[in-house]
């Protein structure tokens, strides 16, 4: 007998647009809730025409396909009043709603924490802003980049020699989509243990602040711990040679916490043995990541791991993307999912390859293939279905 999902049987409403919120809405659907997408009837999310790498399928954007799998759209005017009444029907029933415009935006249509905890008090209102409600930034766009970009964390990135370096991925939007998910899940169990609802806020900003935690922790505890940079393939400002990602003659190794001398001895590089002293992988760091770029250039990746992992070295080859999931290791984590959005416009099923929640329930692997739904394609079904909540409000 296959166990129920966890959230199965709640009711969330997304009205967020483009990629924190949504993600946030997707990874409850993943785990069970059934997920109401809000929309504006021209046009709908603007995600729909964000492109991530210009790729379009039956009128949406890759991006926007992958966050709203597993959802139904509602199209709703929020400054129209009948429509703002259907709305009401569907929050009076709702256990969760989720938003990410900007502050203020949402009290303004009259769907702010007040109103709609007057309506459903049980209501885990959740809300993911770029850099919270209060402060000099609060109004500024919430953009991955430049959240990034605030935060500090492309100065991490790179060497010494490189100019700031963000992240390629929406780090912020993603990572802050965890937290406001966590932050619901834990709000829904507060719930059925007092009954009470709540709100649940974050921002793209606090997710960058809070994955950098060490950093922040040590500048605080002591101002003169500041970001400095290391040589030409060290990856890390904070650790010591050989912490590093190496060119060999076909790819890269990455190498982590390993004694100096002892890897010189593994890869017959004479010149590491001499550095028996561990402050010198500080002091040093510069030779010794010079040295072990200039040796490591001279064999392939796969000498080297042969060597270095009959060792037990910590180390990896740097993959493509191409031969990320081509390999058995990919693989076996069973991680891609194919959704289906049937009927494109030329009557054949649009099928997307995307990846699976990361987390599995009693072993089991989470995989959904609902794809992402079109404008408005639920309204009138879900508008029937509530008739009697619409009537009572």
């Amino acid at each position: 007998m296959t166990t129920p999902l966890p959230l199965e049987g709640m009711l969330v409403l997304d009205f967020s647009q483009f990629l924190a919120g949504p993600m946030a809405a997707m990874r409850l659907g993943d785990l069970g809730a059934r997920v109401i997408k809000i929309e504006r009837p021209q046009g709908g999310d603007i995600g729909r025409r964000l492109a991530f790498a210009g790729v379009v399928e039956d009128g949406d954007t890759l991006s926007f396909h992958i966050t709203n799998r597993n959802k139904e759209s509602y199209a709703a005017d929020l400054k129209n009043e009948a429509d703002r009444d259907g709305l009401r029907a569907l929050v009076a029933r709702a256990d969760v709603i989720v938003q990410n415009f900007r502050p203020g935006i949402m009290e303004r249509l009259g769907f702010g924490y007040d109103a709609v905890s007057a309506i459903n008090p049980g209501i885990v209102y959740a809300s993911v802003s770029g850099y919270g409600t209060e402060g000099p930034w609060k109004d500024r766009p919430g953009q991955d980049l430049l959240a990034q970009s605030l935060s500090g964390l492309p100065w991490l990135n790179g060497s010494s020699d490189d100019p700031p370096v963000p992240v390629g991925i929406a780090l912020a939007d993603v990572i802050a989509s965890i937290h406001l998910a966590s932050g619901i899940t834990a709000a829904l169990l507060r719930r059925e243990r007092t009954g009470l609802g709540g709100r649940v806020d974050t921002s793209l900003l606090e997710s960058m602040l809070d994955l950098q935690f060490e950093l922040l922790s040590a500048h605080l505890g002591d101002p003169s711990i500041t970001v400095k940079r290391g040589a030409r393939n060290t990856a890390h400002a904070f650790l010591q040679a050989p912490y590093g990602v190496y060119p060999t003659s076909d790819g890269y190794l990455a190498i982590a916490m390993t004694p100096v001398p002892a890897l010189g001895a593994l890869i017959s590089l004479a010149t590491l043995e001499q550095y028996t002293d561990p402050d010198t992988w500080w002091t040093e760091q510069s030779a010794i990541t010079r040295a072990l770029a200039d040796h490591l250039a001279t064999r392939s990746t796969e000498h080297w791991l042969e060597i270095l992992d009959a060792a037990d070295v910590w180390c990896a080859p740097v993959l493509t993307l191409p031969e990320l999931v081509a390999h058995d290791g990919f693989r076996a984590l069973d991680m891609a999912q194919q959704i289906e959005r049937p009927d494109a416009a030329d009557g054949s099923p649009v099928a997307i390859q995307t990846t699976r929640t990361p987390v599995r329930y009693d072993g089991r692997v989470l995989k959904n293939g609902r794809g992402a739904p079109r404008l408005g394609e639920h309204t009138e079904a879900i508008r029937a279905e509530f008739a009697d909540e619409e009537a009572a409000v």
